[in-house]
């Protein structure tokens, strides 16, 4: 990364990337190209001390360390964060990389049959609380029970795979 003409392909590659990622954990314009930039400022500064391998985990993590940081610092619950994640996991499911869709499709397989396929109705098939209940012939509530039990599950399942944010962000046409 010594190399500026290096350096200058790289942020040209991945900056736009890089925002989004910022953007979808900060929901803050400003914040997330400040954040991104911190990190190509500082990847230029420690530009020699630096031995990294490969770039793409390597700028997802720093900007997702910075917007912990910044958030740590300025006293906020990262917890906060790590739901947008899983709800972005969650409301994205249909348009994730195809390996990472094997993780997922595991911790589906993981619910209760009938709450799949409740979950897979509304998520996949957009179907409505009401759709679902006149089709299947049971309560609202229980639709919106099971969905949200579903949700919860899947939520469970998705804190152990945070680490994949990256990847998964990183994979998304912007």
């Amino acid at each position: 990364m010594n190399n500026p003409e290096i350096f200058e392909k790289t942020y040209n590659q991945y900056w736009k990337k890089l925002n989004a990622f910022s953007y979808t954990m900060t929901q803050d314009k400003d914040l997330a190209q400040n954040i991104v930039q911190d990190v190509f400022v500082d990847l230029w500064e420690r530009k020699e001390e630096l031995n990294i391998n490969a770039i793409e985990p390597f700028l997802f993590r720093a900007v997702k360390n910075q917007v912990f940081k910044h958030y740590q610092n300025n006293r906020f619950d990262k917890t906060i964060l790590e739901e947008k994640f899983e709800d972005y996991i969650i409301d994205n499911f249909s348009t994730i990389d195809p390996e990472v869709m094997d993780l997922l499709y595991s911790l589906l397989d993981k619910l209760p049959e009938k709450r799949k396929e409740l979950l897979l109705m509304y998520k996949f098939q957009d179907m409505t609380i009401d759709q679902i209940a006149d089709e299947l012939g049971i309560s609202k509530q229980t639709v919106k029970n099971q969905i949200s039990s579903a949700v919860k599950q899947l939520r469970e399942g998705l804190k152990d795979l945070v680490w994949l944010a990256p990847f998964i962000i990183f994979n998304q046409k912007f």
